[in-house]
């Protein structure tokens, strides 16, 4: 009996996902753990992408991972690298993550993004590029994790994007009323308030309970 194309497109799939050295792979991982720099630095040049992403989990392990090793593995061509990548980025205050917010890879950029939250300053440049997610994105995953990244940075400048994403899809929401907190007090705050109130009583009971942790103590008379 013929198999179904589908068929053929399903195994190619899982064998995308296989490692071609398995042994390898598991050399890489217990290296993180070992301390094997030379073995995890190795793997960075790598043609497998499954040993070039777990090259960057060891060196970053031993704490041997440098902004430069970093750098090109970025804009690998294998999206499970630039993923990796991304993640470890996190520990770079200062590196470009401009290629990776804007990648075609949904997961990758969201990944980016939290990177860029973690350093909480970044340049004007990265700003407009995550302000832009949290509002154009076709991506709810990705405007959440930008919508999450302006209220980690704190930049007044976000502040229109994320109140914009307190009108999105309920885990957008949920993310961008969180994102209010370092704005309840400054130059905005009326509009910030406003959001949060109209938070306090949205259909989903997350948002809810998000603007009920940030919202200010009410006076007393």
């Amino acid at each position: 009996m013929s198999t179904s194309p589908d068929s053929h497109d399903i195994a190619d799939r899982l064998l995308a996902r296989m490692p071609a050295d398995p042994a390898a792979l598991t050399a890489v991982i217990v290296a993180g753990h070992t301390g094997d720099r030379e073995t995890a630095k190795a793997a960075l040049q790598s043609s497998d992408p499954h040993l070039r992403a777990a090259g960057i989990g060891a060196l970053a392990r031993c704490d041997a991972l440098s902004a430069p090793q970093l750098s090109p593995l970025l804009v690998d061509p294998d999206p499970r690298v630039r993923r990796r990548a991304a993640q470890a980025a996190a520990l770079f205050p200062g590196l470009d993550l401009s290629p990776v917010i804007t990648d075609p890879d949904p997961i990758v950029a969201e990944m980016a993004i939290w990177a860029c939250g973690e350093h909480e300053y970044v340049s004007d440049s990265v700003l407009d590029l995550i302000i832009a997610a949290t509002t154009e994105s076709d991506q709810p995953l990705v405007r959440e994790s930008a919508a999450a990244a302006l209220g980690a940075i704190g930049d007044r400048r976000g502040l229109p994007a994320i109140l914009a994403a307190c009108a999105d899809k309920p885990a957008v929401r949920r993310r961008a009323v969180l994102a209010l907190a370092p704005f309840i007090d400054g130059p905005d705050h009326e509009q910030v308030r406003a959001a949060l109130e109209r938070a306090l009583v949205d259909r989903d009971w997350q948002v809810r309970q998000a603007a009920e942790d940030i919202a200010p103590e009410p006076s007393e008379s």
